[in-house]
């Protein structure tokens, strides 16, 4: 797992789509071009990360006029912590690399890694797309301004 601040492009990306398809769950695909524009992602990178999504299971499309992406599960059953596993991958399929230089001190670093990582795991994990969006509808409605006189 990675934290917030080794979260790819990419990744990011990838949740701001699955947030998209969340909020916007009326069982009708929504176009690539609805999804880039609202998100602020460039469409073909979204292309990219939509085919990814589907070979991942997360999403199906719809070719045709009235085609686009829908989610395959609820939103409810989805989480952060999936897609930024799935996205982030094992440093894109690439081996781990093997140290053999140990360094005093590294036990306990990598510990204190392990724990962050496993912290930040846990929170991604705890937060579906449904919360997110129910998040995202209770701040637009807090955000309304109350011009009663």
């Amino acid at each position: 797992m990675v934290g917030p601040g080794t979260i790819s492009e990419k990744c990011r990306y990838a949740l701001r789509a699955i947030f998209d398809l969340a909020l916007r769950d009326s069982g009708r695909p929504v176009k690539i071009q609805e999804i880039a524009a609202r998100q602020a992602i460039p469409q073909r990178f979204l292309e990219i990360i939509l085919v990814e999504l589907k070979r991942g299971g997360f999403v199906d499309s719809q070719r045709g006029a009235d085609g686009g992406y829908t989610l395959l599960k609820p939103a409810n059953q989805l989480t952060v912590g999936e897609i930024v596993r799935f996205m982030q991958g094992n440093n894109g399929g690439k081996a781990a690399k093997v140290r053999t230089d140990y360094v005093v001190g590294d036990y306990v670093f990598e510990q204190i890694w392990w724990k962050v990582n496993k912290a930040v795991s846990d929170i991604y994990d705890g937060i579906s797309f449904a919360d997110l969006v129910e998040q995202e509808l209770a701040a637009r409605g807090s955000s309304v301004t109350d011009y009663v006189i």
